[in-house]
């Protein structure tokens, strides 16, 4: 009984936060709007908002948001991770403290609207559909992914946009200093060394093996690194690749990305290490097969960007 009566309080507490949070939705979520001391309009792709000038209280509704604030130098109070309701690998020893709101594909909105964000931040694609229940609770921000917005640099635009609604600013311009200032020492070591030499990236998920062109394909060009042709723009954002068109991922070097748990990347992976066409890629037989970390291959944020420059440092420059 005590249990239940509980759950009833807990019930109409968040009832009530959800009341009080449309009011405030009705408020500063209108096209007419105006700035004001309290709050600034951000331009986004549901509309315009009124959010806090300097927000603390943050919600990242995906890992690229949560990367992309700590970037910034701004903790989310919580986040949605990764498809195993982790943090991103490369972000360890960054994201103690922050509260997990489970996986991205279905984020915890009771414990969203106990929490008390000043502003939430995702992609428009993922959570759309529920839009106006995450703008009950807070001033929620959305960043049009996939329409009209595809290209290699999107991850890029998706930082700025962030650091413009989080007004961080001097932030963002420090950010790229430094991952500019890496890419440029990176290709003067590099030289001609890899021009006529393809790198190529693949990652084993989902029940498939895939490629990625978009986040990694931006920035080994931002390194001057050519990619297979089954990695360019030409294939879409991810190509998924069987056995048998497996050749299409060869290069002079492969970087191998690989989701375990219950994805089954590893299984796959160790079932393909034993076919014939595998042995057969000339980056197998030579030795130029390298593991990486997917959740920074596929991270599209400044950190995870900068951790595949640690990896193409310790592979392609510091290997025989």
């Amino acid at each position: 009984m005590l249990r239940y009566y509980l759950r009833l309080i807990s019930l109409f507490s968040i009832v009530f936060m959800l009341a009080i949070g449309c009011n405030y939705y009705n408020h500063y979520q209108t096209e007419d709007v105006a700035d004001s001391g309290d709050c600034r309009l951000v331009e986004h792709s549901m509309g315009r908002v009124c959010i806090p000038q300097n927000p603390q209280r943050m919600i990242a509704l995906n890992p690229a948001a949560l990367g992309n604030a700590i970037a910034l130098g701004l903790k989310p109070i919580a986040s949605v991770f990764e498809y195993d309701g982790q943090p991103p690998n490369h972000l360890a020893g960054k994201t103690n403290g922050i509260e997990s709101l489970g996986e991205w594909a279905q984020p915890n909105i009771e414990r969203m609207a106990l929490l008390k964000p000043e502003v939430m931040i995702g992609w428009r694609h993922n959570h759309e559909a529920i839009y106006p229940h995450l703008a009950a609770i807070a001033p929620t921000l959305f960043y049009d992914w996939i329409g009209g917005n595809v290209s290699k640099d999107n991850w890029k635009h998706y930082f700025d946009f962030m650091a413009e609604a989080l007004n961080r600013q001097e932030a963002r311009d420090q950010v790229w200093q430094h991952y500019y200032q890496r890419v440029e020492r990176l290709k003067v070591a590099l030289g001609d060394r890899y021009r006529d030499k393809p790198i190529s990236f693949i990652f084993f998920c989902c029940g498939g093996i895939l490629t990625e062109a978009s986040f990694s394909g931006s920035v080994l060009k931002d390194v001057g690194l050519l990619r297979p042709s089954s990695q360019l723009d030409d294939f879409g954002p991810n190509s998924v690749l069987s056995e048998e068109t497996l050749d299409r991922a060869d290069g002079y070097a492969i970087f191998v990305g690989i989701y375990g748990g219950r994805e089954t990347g590893e299984e796959d992976f160790q079932v393909l290490q034993n076919k014939p066409l595998w042995q057969k890629l000339k980056a197998v037989q030579q030795n130029r097969v390298y593991f990486v970390d997917p959740t920074a291959w596929r991270g599209r944020t400044p950190l995870a960007a900068n951790a595949i420059l640690d990896d193409l440092e310790k592979y392609l420059l510091n290997t025989p």
